[in-house]
């Protein structure tokens, strides 16, 4: 009749030892990396969203250069996946990221809807380390920018979703809205993405 307590005390001993190696493997996974793969979306012929002459490929290059700036600043070793407007394979890009070990990943877009009334920032993840680095960065994002919350979201997006490295893809706001157009337009906007960005990778690489 003693049997099937110990059998539950034994059982729920073991699931502990495991949560909680789990929880540190975790916390050391999410600190334990110096080097940022900054990949701005689209490129070249793909111009990406687009209203008028704004391009969501130039505007992705711009944050890509100042993230880098400021993740330099601090001291981590940042590569990006293109330095100038031309084009690169979504294949490509993931290899460039998975060529390098303790690091984390970061896309950068912006947004682009038909429905002309949409507007705000999301990001997203694929894997469940991924999720972790997209809430620590959306976070920072939202605080930032003060702009419409639309949440961290899970996705099948060929960066992320083929990445081995904790990765997120940003959109940071619709091109298609005007006001939020406006804003991107202005490099404090853009500025603001980048260290909200840069905000949540420091506190991802703390532990959260």
């Amino acid at each position: 009749m003693f049997l099937k307590p110990l059998f539950l005390m034994k059982a729920f001993s073991q699931f502990f030892i495991i949560a909680t190696l789990c929880l540190f493997s975790s916390i050391s996974q999410a600190g334990n990396f110096r080097t940022v793969v900054i990949d701005a979306g689209h490129g070249g012929h793909d111009n990406g969203g687009q209203w008028g002459r704004v391009y969501e490929k130039h505007l992705a290059l711009d944050t890509a250069y100042r993230l880098e700036g400021k993740l330099k600043a601090l001291g981590y070793n940042t590569v990006m996946t293109r330095r100038s407007d031309y084009f690169i394979s979504l294949p490509q890009r993931v290899s460039t990221g998975n060529s390098y070990r303790n690091a984390i990943f970061v896309s950068i877009h912006y947004n682009y809807t038909w429905k002309q009334e949409v507007s705000g920032l999301e990001t997203f993840y694929y894997s469940a380390e991924g999720k972790t680095l997209a809430d620590c960065v959306h976070n920072n994002l939202i605080r930032r920018t003060r702009t419409v919350d639309r949440k961290v979201k899970y996705a099948r997006f060929y960066v992320i979703r083929n990445s081995a490295l904790p990765a997120v893809l940003v959109e940071g706001g619709f091109v298609s809205n005007s006001p939020e157009r406006d804003r991107m337009k202005s490099a404090w906007f853009r500025e603001s993405i980048a260290q909200g960005i840069v905000d949540g990778i420091q506190r991802y690489r703390r532990g959260m």
